[in-house]
Protein backbone atom coordinates (compact mmCIF):
# COMPACT_ATOMS: atom_id res chain seq x y z
CA UNK A 1 0.00 0.00 0.00
CA UNK A 2 2.87 2.22 0.78
CA UNK A 3 4.35 1.39 -2.58
CA UNK A 4 1.08 2.33 -4.39
CA UNK A 5 0.88 5.57 -2.47
CA UNK A 6 4.45 6.39 -3.36
CA UNK A 7 3.67 5.65 -7.00
CA UNK A 8 0.62 7.90 -6.96
CA UNK A 9 2.58 10.63 -5.29
CA UNK A 10 5.27 10.28 -7.94
CA UNK A 11 2.78 10.69 -10.78
CA UNK A 12 1.19 13.66 -8.99
CA UNK A 13 4.53 15.36 -8.51
CA UNK A 14 5.36 14.60 -12.13
CA UNK A 15 2.12 16.24 -13.29
CA UNK A 16 2.71 19.26 -11.06
CA UNK A 17 6.23 19.68 -12.46
CA UNK A 18 4.87 19.45 -16.00
CA UNK A 19 2.17 22.00 -15.18
CA UNK A 20 4.76 24.31 -13.67
CA UNK A 21 6.86 24.04 -16.82
CA UNK A 22 3.81 24.89 -18.98
CA UNK A 23 3.08 27.93 -16.79
CA UNK A 24 6.67 29.11 -17.10
CA UNK A 25 6.55 28.67 -20.88
CA UNK A 26 3.19 30.49 -21.10
CA UNK A 27 4.51 33.39 -19.02
CA UNK A 28 7.50 33.61 -21.31
CA UNK A 29 5.25 33.69 -24.38
CA UNK A 30 3.01 36.37 -22.80
CA UNK A 31 6.03 38.47 -21.87
CA UNK A 32 7.42 38.15 -25.38
CA UNK A 33 4.03 39.08 -26.88
CA UNK A 34 3.72 42.07 -24.54
CA UNK A 35 7.21 43.21 -25.43
CA UNK A 36 6.46 42.83 -29.11
CA UNK A 37 3.12 44.65 -28.79
CA UNK A 38 4.71 47.41 -26.74
CA UNK A 39 7.44 47.79 -29.28
CA UNK A 40 4.90 47.84 -32.11
CA UNK A 41 2.71 50.43 -30.37
CA UNK A 42 5.73 52.49 -29.46
CA UNK A 43 6.93 52.22 -33.02
CA UNK A 44 3.53 53.28 -34.35
CA UNK A 45 3.38 56.14 -31.87
CA UNK A 46 6.91 57.22 -32.66
CA UNK A 47 6.21 56.88 -36.37
CA UNK A 48 2.99 58.93 -35.99
CA UNK A 49 4.81 61.60 -34.03
CA UNK A 50 7.85 61.59 -36.29
CA UNK A 51 5.57 62.08 -39.30
CA UNK A 52 3.69 64.99 -37.72
CA UNK A 53 3.48 67.98 -40.01
CA UNK A 54 3.63 71.44 -38.50
CA UNK A 55 1.83 74.50 -39.83
CA UNK A 56 1.94 78.10 -38.72
CA UNK A 57 -1.78 78.38 -39.48
CA UNK A 58 -4.15 75.41 -39.77
CA UNK A 59 -7.56 75.96 -41.38
CA UNK A 60 -10.39 73.48 -40.87
CA UNK A 61 -13.10 73.69 -43.52
CA UNK A 62 -13.13 74.73 -47.20
CA UNK A 63 -16.34 76.74 -47.23
CA UNK A 64 -16.43 80.51 -47.83
CA UNK A 65 -14.78 81.20 -44.46
CA UNK A 66 -11.84 78.83 -44.91
CA UNK A 67 -11.29 79.82 -48.53
CA UNK A 68 -11.55 83.51 -47.65
CA UNK A 69 -8.82 82.96 -45.07
CA UNK A 70 -6.63 81.06 -47.53
CA UNK A 71 -7.12 83.77 -50.16
CA UNK A 72 -6.10 86.42 -47.64
CA UNK A 73 -2.99 84.44 -46.72
CA UNK A 74 -2.03 84.20 -50.38
CA UNK A 75 -1.87 88.00 -50.50
CA UNK A 76 0.82 88.25 -47.84
CA UNK A 77 4.28 89.33 -48.96
CA UNK A 78 5.70 86.52 -46.85
CA UNK A 79 3.03 83.88 -46.62
CA UNK A 80 3.06 81.79 -43.43
CA UNK A 81 3.16 78.01 -43.68
CA UNK A 82 -0.57 77.29 -43.86
CA UNK A 83 -2.69 74.22 -44.53
CA UNK A 84 -6.43 73.62 -45.06
CA UNK A 85 -8.27 70.41 -44.15
CA UNK A 86 -11.76 69.58 -45.45
CA UNK A 87 -13.92 66.52 -44.75
CA UNK A 88 -15.77 66.71 -48.07
CA UNK A 89 -14.26 65.83 -51.44
CA UNK A 90 -14.11 69.44 -52.66
CA UNK A 91 -14.49 73.12 -51.75
CA UNK A 92 -17.67 75.08 -51.03
CA UNK A 93 -18.86 73.94 -47.61
CA UNK A 94 -22.62 74.55 -47.50
CA UNK A 95 -22.37 76.66 -50.67
CA UNK A 96 -22.10 73.80 -53.13
CA UNK A 97 -24.11 72.73 -56.16
CA UNK A 98 -25.29 69.24 -57.09
CA UNK A 99 -26.03 68.02 -60.62
CA UNK A 100 -28.58 65.22 -61.02
CA UNK A 101 -28.03 62.35 -63.44
CA UNK A 102 -30.59 64.00 -65.71
CA UNK A 103 -28.53 67.20 -65.89
CA UNK A 104 -30.38 69.56 -63.50
CA UNK A 105 -28.34 71.69 -61.09
CA UNK A 106 -29.51 72.53 -57.58
CA UNK A 107 -27.81 74.64 -54.92
CA UNK A 108 -27.77 73.58 -51.30
CA UNK A 109 -30.36 76.13 -50.23
CA UNK A 110 -31.17 79.67 -51.26
CA UNK A 111 -27.81 81.20 -52.17
CA UNK A 112 -27.54 84.46 -54.12
CA UNK A 113 -24.78 87.05 -54.31
CA UNK A 114 -25.33 90.42 -52.65
CA UNK A 115 -22.42 91.92 -50.85
CA UNK A 116 -21.53 94.22 -47.99
CA UNK A 117 -17.80 94.16 -48.83
CA UNK A 118 -15.59 95.42 -51.64
CA UNK A 119 -13.03 92.68 -50.86
CA UNK A 120 -15.64 89.97 -51.39
CA UNK A 121 -16.76 91.43 -54.72
CA UNK A 122 -13.18 91.68 -55.96
CA UNK A 123 -12.34 88.15 -54.80
CA UNK A 124 -15.21 86.34 -56.51
CA UNK A 125 -14.94 88.48 -59.67
CA UNK A 126 -11.26 87.56 -59.92
CA UNK A 127 -12.06 83.91 -59.27
CA UNK A 128 -14.65 83.50 -62.03
CA UNK A 129 -12.80 85.67 -64.53
CA UNK A 130 -14.53 89.04 -64.34
CA UNK A 131 -17.66 90.98 -63.43
CA UNK A 132 -19.30 91.06 -66.88
CA UNK A 133 -22.56 89.46 -68.13
CA UNK A 134 -20.67 86.45 -69.48
CA UNK A 135 -19.91 85.53 -65.86
CA UNK A 136 -22.85 86.96 -63.91
CA UNK A 137 -26.59 87.36 -64.31
CA UNK A 138 -27.83 90.46 -62.49
CA UNK A 139 -31.42 89.99 -61.32
CA UNK A 140 -34.12 91.95 -59.57
CA UNK A 141 -35.70 90.15 -56.66
CA UNK A 142 -39.31 89.33 -57.50
CA UNK A 143 -40.67 87.70 -54.35
CA UNK A 144 -44.15 87.11 -52.98
CA UNK A 145 -45.91 85.52 -50.06
CA UNK A 146 -48.34 82.81 -51.17
CA UNK A 147 -51.26 82.84 -48.76
CA UNK A 148 -54.87 81.79 -49.18
CA UNK A 149 -54.25 81.21 -52.89
CA UNK A 150 -53.12 84.83 -53.32
CA UNK A 151 -49.73 86.20 -54.33
CA UNK A 152 -48.88 89.04 -51.93
CA UNK A 153 -45.76 91.10 -52.77
CA UNK A 154 -42.87 90.83 -50.32
CA UNK A 155 -42.56 92.04 -47.62
CA UNK A 156 -46.00 90.98 -46.44
CA UNK A 157 -46.26 93.58 -43.69
CA UNK A 158 -45.89 96.43 -46.18
CA UNK A 159 -48.47 95.10 -48.66
CA UNK A 160 -51.68 94.66 -46.69
CA UNK A 161 -53.79 95.99 -49.56
CA UNK A 162 -53.71 92.49 -51.09
CA UNK A 163 -55.53 90.96 -48.09
CA UNK A 164 -59.25 90.56 -47.56
CA UNK A 165 -61.09 93.47 -45.96
CA UNK A 166 -61.40 91.60 -42.67
CA UNK A 167 -57.67 90.77 -42.59
CA UNK A 168 -56.77 94.35 -43.49
CA UNK A 169 -58.79 95.63 -40.54
CA UNK A 170 -57.22 93.12 -38.14
CA UNK A 171 -53.70 93.98 -39.28
CA UNK A 172 -54.20 97.76 -39.28
CA UNK A 173 -55.78 97.87 -35.83
CA UNK A 174 -52.98 95.69 -34.50
CA UNK A 175 -50.31 97.93 -36.06
CA UNK A 176 -51.92 101.05 -34.54
CA UNK A 177 -52.07 99.43 -31.10
CA UNK A 178 -48.43 98.33 -31.46
CA UNK A 179 -47.37 101.90 -32.22
CA UNK A 180 -48.90 103.06 -28.96
CA UNK A 181 -47.31 100.22 -26.98
CA UNK A 182 -43.88 100.83 -28.51
CA UNK A 183 -44.11 104.55 -27.72
CA UNK A 184 -44.58 103.87 -24.00
CA UNK A 185 -42.31 100.82 -23.62
CA UNK A 186 -39.51 101.22 -21.09
CA UNK A 187 -37.54 98.10 -21.94
CA UNK A 188 -36.41 96.16 -25.00
CA UNK A 189 -38.45 93.18 -26.22
CA UNK A 190 -37.40 90.05 -24.35
CA UNK A 191 -37.66 87.77 -27.39
CA UNK A 192 -38.48 87.69 -31.11
CA UNK A 193 -42.18 87.11 -30.52
CA UNK A 194 -42.46 90.18 -28.31
CA UNK A 195 -40.54 92.17 -30.94
CA UNK A 196 -43.08 91.12 -33.58
CA UNK A 197 -45.99 92.20 -31.38
CA UNK A 198 -44.39 95.49 -30.45
CA UNK A 199 -43.36 96.42 -34.00
CA UNK A 200 -46.21 94.95 -36.09
CA UNK A 201 -49.10 94.13 -33.78
CA UNK A 202 -51.24 91.11 -33.05
CA UNK A 203 -52.89 90.96 -36.47
CA UNK A 204 -49.75 90.69 -38.62
CA UNK A 205 -48.24 88.39 -35.97
CA UNK A 206 -51.06 85.86 -36.11
CA UNK A 207 -51.79 86.02 -39.83
CA UNK A 208 -48.21 85.85 -41.10
CA UNK A 209 -45.19 86.41 -38.85
CA UNK A 210 -45.79 83.64 -36.31
CA UNK A 211 -46.74 80.83 -38.72
CA UNK A 212 -44.11 81.75 -41.29
CA UNK A 213 -41.23 82.10 -38.83
CA UNK A 214 -42.13 78.78 -37.24
CA UNK A 215 -41.85 77.15 -40.67
CA UNK A 216 -38.47 78.83 -41.26
CA UNK A 217 -36.82 78.32 -37.88
CA UNK A 218 -38.61 75.14 -36.79
CA UNK A 219 -39.15 76.65 -33.36
CA UNK A 220 -41.52 79.23 -31.83
CA UNK A 221 -40.41 82.89 -32.10
CA UNK A 222 -40.70 83.09 -28.31
CA UNK A 223 -37.61 80.84 -28.02
CA UNK A 224 -35.51 83.24 -30.09
CA UNK A 225 -33.77 86.49 -29.24
CA UNK A 226 -34.25 89.64 -31.34
CA UNK A 227 -30.81 91.26 -31.38
CA UNK A 228 -30.05 89.55 -34.71
CA UNK A 229 -32.79 91.27 -36.71
CA UNK A 230 -31.07 94.36 -38.17
CA UNK A 231 -31.68 94.31 -41.93
CA UNK A 232 -33.23 90.85 -41.88
CA UNK A 233 -36.87 91.81 -41.16
CA UNK A 234 -38.77 94.81 -42.49
CA UNK A 235 -40.46 97.00 -39.87
CA UNK A 236 -43.77 98.80 -40.39
CA UNK A 237 -45.06 102.36 -40.36
CA UNK A 238 -48.69 102.34 -39.23
CA UNK A 239 -49.56 105.61 -40.98
CA UNK A 240 -48.05 104.41 -44.24
CA UNK A 241 -49.93 101.12 -43.96
CA UNK A 242 -53.26 102.94 -43.55
CA UNK A 243 -52.51 105.20 -46.51
CA UNK A 244 -51.48 102.27 -48.74
CA UNK A 245 -54.61 100.30 -47.89
CA UNK A 246 -56.93 103.27 -48.46
CA UNK A 247 -55.35 103.95 -51.84
CA UNK A 248 -55.14 100.23 -52.68
CA UNK A 249 -51.46 100.42 -53.58
CA UNK A 250 -48.49 98.15 -53.07
CA UNK A 251 -45.33 99.23 -51.28
CA UNK A 252 -43.49 101.66 -53.52
CA UNK A 253 -39.94 100.53 -52.89
CA UNK A 254 -38.07 97.24 -52.97
CA UNK A 255 -36.91 96.40 -49.46
CA UNK A 256 -33.72 94.78 -48.22
CA UNK A 257 -30.07 94.39 -49.21
CA UNK A 258 -30.89 91.68 -51.78
CA UNK A 259 -33.41 93.70 -53.81
CA UNK A 260 -30.86 93.31 -56.62
CA UNK A 261 -28.55 90.31 -56.68
CA UNK A 262 -26.10 88.42 -58.87
CA UNK A 263 -25.86 84.76 -59.80
CA UNK A 264 -23.21 82.93 -61.84
CA UNK A 265 -24.18 82.17 -65.43
CA UNK A 266 -22.74 78.66 -65.23
CA UNK A 267 -22.09 76.04 -62.59
CA UNK A 268 -24.34 77.35 -59.81
CA UNK A 269 -23.12 78.79 -56.53
CA UNK A 270 -20.72 75.90 -56.06
CA UNK A 271 -18.69 76.94 -59.10
CA UNK A 272 -17.82 80.26 -57.44
CA UNK A 273 -16.03 78.52 -54.60
CA UNK A 274 -14.37 75.96 -56.84
CA UNK A 275 -12.94 78.91 -58.78
CA UNK A 276 -11.86 80.68 -55.58
CA UNK A 277 -10.08 77.52 -54.42
CA UNK A 278 -8.39 76.98 -57.79
CA UNK A 279 -7.55 80.56 -58.74
CA UNK A 280 -7.20 82.67 -55.58
CA UNK A 281 -5.79 80.53 -52.78
CA UNK A 282 -2.12 80.15 -53.66
CA UNK A 283 -0.46 76.74 -53.53
CA UNK A 284 -3.10 74.08 -54.22
CA UNK A 285 -1.06 71.53 -52.25
CA UNK A 286 -2.08 73.46 -49.13
CA UNK A 287 -5.64 72.15 -49.60
CA UNK A 288 -6.32 68.64 -48.29
CA UNK A 289 -9.75 67.08 -48.94
CA UNK A 290 -11.50 63.88 -47.81
CA UNK A 291 -9.90 64.35 -44.40
CA UNK A 292 -11.81 64.78 -41.15
CA UNK A 293 -10.76 65.93 -37.71
CA UNK A 294 -11.26 63.35 -34.94
CA UNK A 295 -9.50 65.01 -31.96
CA UNK A 296 -8.01 68.35 -30.95
CA UNK A 297 -5.61 68.78 -28.07
CA UNK A 298 -5.60 72.51 -27.42
CA UNK A 299 -2.72 72.32 -24.94
CA UNK A 300 -0.21 70.51 -27.16
CA UNK A 301 -1.76 72.08 -30.30
CA UNK A 302 -2.07 68.69 -31.93
CA UNK A 303 -4.92 67.71 -34.26
CA UNK A 304 -5.60 64.07 -35.10
CA UNK A 305 -7.02 63.65 -38.59
CA UNK A 306 -8.34 60.68 -40.55
CA UNK A 307 -8.52 60.02 -44.29
CA UNK A 308 -11.06 57.97 -46.26
CA UNK A 309 -9.07 54.77 -45.71
CA UNK A 310 -9.24 55.24 -41.95
CA UNK A 311 -5.55 56.12 -41.66
CA UNK A 312 -4.85 58.63 -38.90
CA UNK A 313 -2.09 61.18 -38.57
CA UNK A 314 -1.29 64.19 -36.43
CA UNK A 315 -0.71 67.77 -37.50
CA UNK A 316 0.45 70.55 -35.23
CA UNK A 317 -0.14 74.27 -35.49
CA UNK A 318 0.67 77.63 -34.01
CA UNK A 319 -2.75 79.12 -34.73
CA UNK A 320 -5.95 77.55 -35.99
CA UNK A 321 -9.06 78.76 -37.82
CA UNK A 322 -11.92 76.28 -37.45
CA UNK A 323 -15.16 76.61 -39.39
CA UNK A 324 -16.69 73.40 -38.08
CA UNK A 325 -20.03 73.73 -36.25
CA UNK A 326 -19.05 74.99 -32.82
CA UNK A 327 -20.82 72.22 -30.92
CA UNK A 328 -19.11 69.54 -33.04
CA UNK A 329 -15.71 71.13 -32.59
CA UNK A 330 -16.07 71.38 -28.81
CA UNK A 331 -16.91 67.67 -28.53
CA UNK A 332 -13.63 66.85 -30.29
CA UNK A 333 -11.51 68.97 -27.94
CA UNK A 334 -9.69 67.96 -24.80
CA UNK A 335 -11.49 67.75 -21.47
CA UNK A 336 -10.37 71.20 -20.35
CA UNK A 337 -12.30 72.83 -23.19
CA UNK A 338 -15.29 70.49 -22.96
CA UNK A 339 -15.59 70.89 -19.20
CA UNK A 340 -15.72 74.67 -19.52
CA UNK A 341 -18.23 74.74 -22.36
CA UNK A 342 -20.31 71.95 -23.83
CA UNK A 343 -20.43 69.77 -20.71
CA UNK A 344 -21.95 72.60 -18.70
CA UNK A 345 -24.41 73.55 -21.43
CA UNK A 346 -25.64 69.98 -21.84
CA UNK A 347 -26.67 69.76 -18.19
CA UNK A 348 -29.25 72.48 -18.78
CA UNK A 349 -30.35 71.81 -22.33
CA UNK A 350 -34.12 72.19 -22.62
CA UNK A 351 -34.15 73.37 -26.25
CA UNK A 352 -33.12 70.32 -28.27
CA UNK A 353 -34.51 66.97 -27.15
CA UNK A 354 -32.69 63.79 -27.99
CA UNK A 355 -33.85 62.52 -31.39
CA UNK A 356 -36.53 59.87 -31.62
CA UNK A 357 -35.40 56.50 -32.97
CA UNK A 358 -37.14 57.22 -36.25
CA UNK A 359 -35.45 60.58 -36.62
CA UNK A 360 -31.99 59.81 -35.21
CA UNK A 361 -29.14 60.67 -37.53
CA UNK A 362 -25.51 60.35 -36.60
CA UNK A 363 -23.74 63.64 -37.11
CA UNK A 364 -20.36 63.72 -38.79
CA UNK A 365 -17.53 63.66 -36.22
CA UNK A 366 -20.02 63.50 -33.35
CA UNK A 367 -21.49 60.83 -31.07
CA UNK A 368 -25.11 60.22 -32.03
CA UNK A 369 -26.11 60.50 -28.36
CA UNK A 370 -24.52 63.93 -27.97
CA UNK A 371 -27.04 66.75 -27.68
CA UNK A 372 -26.16 70.21 -28.97
CA UNK A 373 -25.47 72.64 -26.15
CA UNK A 374 -28.28 74.97 -25.17
CA UNK A 375 -26.58 77.93 -26.85
CA UNK A 376 -25.93 76.03 -30.08
CA UNK A 377 -29.49 75.53 -31.26
CA UNK A 378 -29.93 74.93 -34.97
CA UNK A 379 -32.42 73.75 -37.55
CA UNK A 380 -31.81 71.06 -40.14
CA UNK A 381 -32.67 71.60 -43.80
CA UNK A 382 -34.25 69.35 -46.40
CA UNK A 383 -33.46 70.45 -49.96
CA UNK A 384 -35.79 69.18 -52.69
CA UNK A 385 -35.11 69.91 -56.34
CA UNK A 386 -37.68 69.20 -59.08
CA UNK A 387 -36.78 69.13 -62.77
CA UNK A 388 -39.93 69.61 -64.86
CA UNK A 389 -40.71 69.25 -68.55
CA UNK A 390 -42.46 72.10 -70.32
CA UNK A 391 -42.69 75.81 -69.51
CA UNK A 392 -43.89 77.62 -66.38
CA UNK A 393 -46.22 80.55 -65.76
CA UNK A 394 -44.22 82.25 -63.01
CA UNK A 395 -42.60 84.96 -65.12
CA UNK A 396 -39.45 86.29 -63.51
CA UNK A 397 -40.30 85.22 -59.96
CA UNK A 398 -37.27 84.38 -57.80
CA UNK A 399 -37.86 82.94 -54.34
CA UNK A 400 -41.35 82.83 -52.82
CA UNK A 401 -42.57 82.42 -49.22
CA UNK A 402 -45.19 79.96 -47.96
CA UNK A 403 -46.67 80.39 -44.45
CA UNK A 404 -49.74 78.16 -44.98
CA UNK A 405 -49.91 74.53 -43.89
CA UNK A 406 -50.91 73.17 -47.32
CA UNK A 407 -47.24 72.57 -48.14
CA UNK A 408 -44.22 71.48 -46.06
CA UNK A 409 -41.78 74.00 -47.56
CA UNK A 410 -41.31 77.57 -46.38
CA UNK A 411 -39.51 78.78 -49.48
CA UNK A 412 -39.53 77.88 -53.16
CA UNK A 413 -37.17 79.20 -55.84
CA UNK A 414 -37.77 79.06 -59.58
CA UNK A 415 -34.17 78.00 -59.99
CA UNK A 416 -33.97 78.09 -63.77
CA UNK A 417 -34.87 81.80 -63.63
CA UNK A 418 -31.39 82.37 -62.20
CA UNK A 419 -29.65 80.67 -65.12
CA UNK A 420 -30.58 78.51 -68.10
CA UNK A 421 -27.54 76.42 -67.18
CA UNK A 422 -29.55 74.85 -64.33
CA UNK A 423 -31.53 72.64 -66.75
CA UNK A 424 -30.43 70.35 -69.59
CA UNK A 425 -30.77 71.38 -73.20
CA UNK A 426 -34.22 71.14 -74.75
CA UNK A 427 -33.21 68.25 -77.01
CA UNK A 428 -32.23 65.97 -74.12
CA UNK A 429 -34.61 63.00 -73.96
CA UNK A 430 -35.91 62.15 -70.49
CA UNK A 431 -38.70 59.91 -69.16
CA UNK A 432 -41.34 61.17 -66.71
CA UNK A 433 -40.74 60.00 -63.12
CA UNK A 434 -43.97 61.23 -61.53
CA UNK A 435 -46.80 63.58 -62.43
CA UNK A 436 -47.48 66.89 -60.71
CA UNK A 437 -50.37 65.38 -58.74
CA UNK A 438 -48.18 62.55 -57.45
CA UNK A 439 -49.62 59.93 -59.79
CA UNK A 440 -47.67 57.40 -61.83
CA UNK A 441 -47.19 58.50 -65.46
CA UNK A 442 -49.19 56.63 -68.10
CA UNK A 443 -46.18 56.43 -70.40
CA UNK A 444 -42.51 56.02 -69.58
CA UNK A 445 -41.02 56.78 -72.99
CA UNK A 446 -38.31 59.45 -73.03
CA UNK A 447 -39.27 62.80 -74.54
CA UNK A 448 -37.53 66.08 -75.25
CA UNK A 449 -37.85 69.36 -73.31
CA UNK A 450 -37.95 72.28 -72.76
CA UNK A 451 -37.21 72.04 -69.04
CA UNK A 452 -37.42 74.20 -65.93
CA UNK A 453 -36.86 73.63 -62.22
CA UNK A 454 -37.91 74.42 -58.67
CA UNK A 455 -35.77 74.28 -55.53
CA UNK A 456 -37.64 73.95 -52.23
CA UNK A 457 -36.56 74.14 -48.59
CA UNK A 458 -38.10 72.41 -45.57
CA UNK A 459 -36.87 73.04 -42.02
CA UNK A 460 -36.63 70.51 -39.21
CA UNK A 461 -36.02 70.44 -35.48
CA UNK A 462 -36.28 67.33 -33.36
CA UNK A 463 -38.18 69.02 -30.56
CA UNK A 464 -40.69 71.24 -32.35
CA UNK A 465 -40.86 70.25 -36.02
CA UNK A 466 -39.90 66.68 -36.99
CA UNK A 467 -39.91 65.71 -40.66
CA UNK A 468 -40.92 62.30 -42.00
CA UNK A 469 -38.17 60.93 -44.24
CA UNK A 470 -39.48 57.36 -44.46
CA UNK A 471 -40.67 56.00 -47.78
CA UNK A 472 -44.10 57.38 -48.56
CA UNK A 473 -47.14 55.12 -48.75
CA UNK A 474 -48.31 56.90 -51.87
CA UNK A 475 -45.03 56.55 -53.78
CA UNK A 476 -42.75 53.85 -52.42
CA UNK A 477 -39.60 55.15 -54.14
CA UNK A 478 -39.83 58.65 -52.61
CA UNK A 479 -39.34 59.85 -49.02
CA UNK A 480 -42.57 61.19 -47.54
CA UNK A 481 -41.19 64.74 -47.32
CA UNK A 482 -40.41 64.68 -51.06
CA UNK A 483 -43.85 63.36 -52.00
CA UNK A 484 -45.52 65.93 -49.71
CA UNK A 485 -43.43 68.65 -51.32
CA UNK A 486 -44.64 67.67 -54.79
CA UNK A 487 -48.26 67.75 -53.61
CA UNK A 488 -47.54 71.06 -51.86
CA UNK A 489 -46.28 72.51 -55.13
CA UNK A 490 -49.59 71.60 -56.74
CA UNK A 491 -51.58 72.97 -53.78
CA UNK A 492 -49.82 76.33 -53.97
CA UNK A 493 -49.91 76.69 -57.74
CA UNK A 494 -46.18 76.22 -58.29
CA UNK A 495 -46.88 73.25 -60.59
CA UNK A 496 -49.96 71.85 -62.31
CA UNK A 497 -51.35 68.36 -61.80
CA UNK A 498 -50.43 67.50 -65.39
CA UNK A 499 -46.81 68.68 -65.16
CA UNK A 500 -44.23 65.99 -65.84
CA UNK A 501 -41.43 65.74 -63.27
CA UNK A 502 -38.34 64.25 -64.91
CA UNK A 503 -35.69 64.73 -62.21
CA UNK A 504 -35.77 64.74 -58.40
CA UNK A 505 -32.95 65.83 -56.09
CA UNK A 506 -33.17 65.35 -52.34
CA UNK A 507 -30.72 65.81 -49.50
CA UNK A 508 -30.89 66.49 -45.79
CA UNK A 509 -28.45 68.84 -44.09
CA UNK A 510 -28.06 68.19 -40.38
CA UNK A 511 -26.84 71.77 -39.96
CA UNK A 512 -29.09 74.13 -41.92
CA UNK A 513 -29.34 77.42 -40.02
CA UNK A 514 -27.81 78.55 -36.71
CA UNK A 515 -30.76 79.64 -34.57
CA UNK A 516 -30.39 82.93 -32.67
CA UNK A 517 -31.74 81.30 -29.52
CA UNK A 518 -32.21 83.02 -26.18
CA UNK A 519 -29.13 81.28 -24.78
CA UNK A 520 -26.88 81.77 -27.78
CA UNK A 521 -24.94 84.88 -26.76
CA UNK A 522 -24.21 83.60 -23.25
CA UNK A 523 -22.77 80.42 -24.75
CA UNK A 524 -20.68 82.28 -27.33
CA UNK A 525 -19.34 84.68 -24.72
CA UNK A 526 -17.76 81.66 -22.99
CA UNK A 527 -16.72 79.47 -25.91
CA UNK A 528 -15.26 81.88 -28.45
CA UNK A 529 -12.90 83.77 -26.08
CA UNK A 530 -11.82 80.52 -24.43
CA UNK A 531 -10.87 79.02 -27.79
CA UNK A 532 -9.12 82.20 -28.84
CA UNK A 533 -7.04 82.09 -25.64
CA UNK A 534 -5.80 78.77 -27.01
CA UNK A 535 -4.96 80.37 -30.40
CA UNK A 536 -8.11 78.99 -32.02
CA UNK A 537 -10.45 81.25 -34.00
CA UNK A 538 -13.89 79.63 -34.45
CA UNK A 539 -15.55 81.50 -37.32
CA UNK A 540 -18.08 81.09 -40.12
CA UNK A 541 -21.78 80.31 -40.43
CA UNK A 542 -21.69 77.66 -37.69
CA UNK A 543 -18.22 78.34 -36.29
CA UNK A 544 -19.25 81.72 -34.88
CA UNK A 545 -22.94 80.72 -34.79
CA UNK A 546 -24.26 84.17 -35.72
CA UNK A 547 -27.06 84.05 -38.28
CA UNK A 548 -26.94 87.82 -38.75
CA UNK A 549 -23.50 87.50 -40.34
CA UNK A 550 -23.87 84.08 -41.97
CA UNK A 551 -24.33 84.89 -45.65
CA UNK A 552 -21.60 84.00 -48.14
CA UNK A 553 -20.04 87.46 -48.03
CA UNK A 554 -20.14 87.60 -44.22
CA UNK A 555 -18.71 84.10 -43.89
CA UNK A 556 -15.90 84.78 -46.33
CA UNK A 557 -14.96 87.99 -44.55
CA UNK A 558 -14.95 86.30 -41.15
CA UNK A 559 -12.10 84.18 -42.50
CA UNK A 560 -10.32 87.20 -44.00
CA UNK A 561 -10.60 89.22 -40.80
CA UNK A 562 -9.51 86.27 -38.65
CA UNK A 563 -6.25 86.05 -40.63
CA UNK A 564 -5.68 89.80 -40.27
CA UNK A 565 -6.28 89.46 -36.55
CA UNK A 566 -3.83 86.55 -36.27
CA UNK A 567 -1.10 88.30 -38.21
CA UNK A 568 -1.57 91.96 -37.33
CA UNK A 569 -4.02 92.19 -34.43
CA UNK A 570 -6.63 93.92 -36.61
CA UNK A 571 -10.22 94.25 -35.43
CA UNK A 572 -12.63 91.52 -36.55
CA UNK A 573 -15.53 93.79 -37.40
CA UNK A 574 -17.90 91.23 -38.91
CA UNK A 575 -18.11 88.81 -36.02
CA UNK A 576 -17.80 91.51 -33.35
CA UNK A 577 -20.06 94.24 -34.73
CA UNK A 578 -22.69 92.78 -37.11
CA UNK A 579 -24.79 95.95 -37.06
CA UNK A 580 -21.86 97.98 -38.40
CA UNK A 581 -21.13 95.73 -41.38
CA UNK A 582 -24.84 95.40 -42.13
CA UNK A 583 -25.57 99.10 -42.19
CA UNK A 584 -28.03 99.77 -44.97
CA UNK A 585 -26.79 101.28 -48.17
CA UNK A 586 -23.16 100.97 -47.11
CA UNK A 587 -20.27 98.94 -48.41
CA UNK A 588 -17.29 98.02 -46.27
CA UNK A 589 -14.25 99.21 -48.23
CA UNK A 590 -11.51 98.93 -45.60
CA UNK A 591 -9.62 96.18 -47.42
CA UNK A 592 -9.34 95.04 -51.02
CA UNK A 593 -8.47 91.86 -52.85
CA UNK A 594 -5.79 91.91 -55.50
CA UNK A 595 -4.33 88.62 -56.66
CA UNK A 596 -0.67 88.28 -55.88
CA UNK A 597 1.26 87.59 -59.08
CA UNK A 598 4.11 85.14 -59.37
Amino acid sequence: MSTQADANMFHLNDNVDALRQEIVQLKAKLAAAATSSSATNAGETNSLQNNMKHHDILIIGAGPTGLGALARLSQQSTSPNCHLIEARDGPGGLAYTTTTKEGFMFDTGGHVIFSHYTFFDELINTAVGGDGPEHWNTLKRVSHVRMNNTWIPYPFQNNLTFLSLEEQETCLLGAIDATAVAATATSKPKDFDEWILRVMGEGIANIFMRPYNFKVWACPPSTMQCSWLGERVATVNAKQLVSDVLHKRAAQQQWGPNAMFRFPTTGGTGQIWKDVANNCCGNKEAQQYDTKVIHVDTNTKQVTIQDLQGQTSIVTYNKMLTTMPLDQFLTLCDNEIKNATIDQWNTNNDMNDKPNENEKETKKNQDDNQEPPIGCVYSSSHIIGLGIRGTHEHGDKCWQYFPDDNCPFYRCTVFTNYSKDHAPNDDVMLPTIINGDGSVPNETASKAGPYWSLMLEVSESKKYKPVNTKKSKESQHLPQVVYDTIIGCMNTGMIKSTDEIVSIHYERLEYGYPTPSLGRDAALEVALPLLKSKDIWSRGRFGAWKYEVANQDHSCMQGVEAIDNMLHGSLETTVSYPSIVNKRGGKNEDIHYEKKMG
